[in-house]
């Protein structure tokens, strides 16, 4: 796989992101890649742990606007929809359920559609210089497909990131619990190891039932639902995006993330 590396070793499968020269920008085939991944790890019964990580100097600087998946020659809201909600939304939701512990280890920037890779793990370790944001708002839409942001940050300071577009420090985001634990980032594969390998000894169908029971207290509370519904409202800003001479925002987005070295 050009974009995802895949390894297995003492009851522990490392899947790591391998598109340094463009900060692991995500397109379709490296979404593709890294679920293919995932699914791996999910079914090898010799894999009691998953870390997600990243080569380079970021995590991921989200969604490659620049090479998704071929469009028509007219873009409309239904393909829109159809190509978001399999990658953007089902991909997410799939990777929080693995009936394993996931682990994300994350440096650099984390932007967007990256936060779409780490907050689906069960556990999130941030190198020091970590910076988390969700710079959507300034395309007209009300952040990224899987809005996680109420749950992972609080009302409050959700809002906060969304109006401004501001990255959210490694510090910060583990004072709201969105992140484990901060480590020096020479530290942070070596860290995200030992926490790793501490997990895998624990009993398999134990660590399942923890966090299926985690996961389906936050379902009962609404995480499911509102998931779903936000996703709804999120298409609503690409239906006026479209209405607006087709999309001249995006122009300037890319612009903005080009700029991250």
């Amino acid at each position: 796989m050009p974009y995802i590396d895949y390894a297995s070793a003492d009851k522990i499968a490392t899947i790591t992101l391998n598109r340094p020269e463009a900060a692991n920008a995500q397109n379709m085939q490296f979404l593709d890649e890294l679920d293919a991944a995932f699914t791996q790890a999910a079914s090898d019964e010799d894999v009691t742990v998953i870390i997600l990580r990243a080569e380079g100097k970021h995590f991921s600087a989200g969604h490659d606007l620049r090479s998704g998946t071929p469009a028509p020659e007219k873009i409309t809201l239904d393909w829109i929809y159809a190509a978001e909600a399999r990658r953007y939304l089902e991909y997410s939701l799939r990777w929080r359920n693995i009936p394993k512990p996931t682990i994300a280890a994350v440096q650099g920037r984390c932007i967007a559609g990256g936060l779409l890779l780490c907050w689906p793990c069960d556990l999130i370790i941030a190198a020091d210089d970590a910076l988390f944001s969700d710079p959507v708002v300034t395309m007209g839409i009300g952040g990224v497909e899987y809005h996680g942001h109420t749950w992972e940050l609080g009302a409050r300071k959700a809002k906060e990131i969304l109006f401004t577009g501001r990255p959210l420090t490694a510090d910060e985001a583990a004072k709201v619990g969105m992140v484990t634990r901060v480590v020096p980032r020479a530290d942070l594969d070596a860290e995200t190891r030992a926490l790793a390998a501490q997990i895998a000894e624990m009993p398999p169908f134990g660590l399942r039932q923890a966090k299926r029971a985690v996961n389906q207290t936050l379902d009962v509370q609404g995480f499911y639902a509102a998931i779903q519904s936000v996703f709804d409202v999120h298409q609503t800003g690409h239906g006026n995006a479209l209405s607006v001479s087709g999309y001249p925002i995006l122009v300037r987005l890319e612009e903005m993330k080009t700029k991250i070295k």
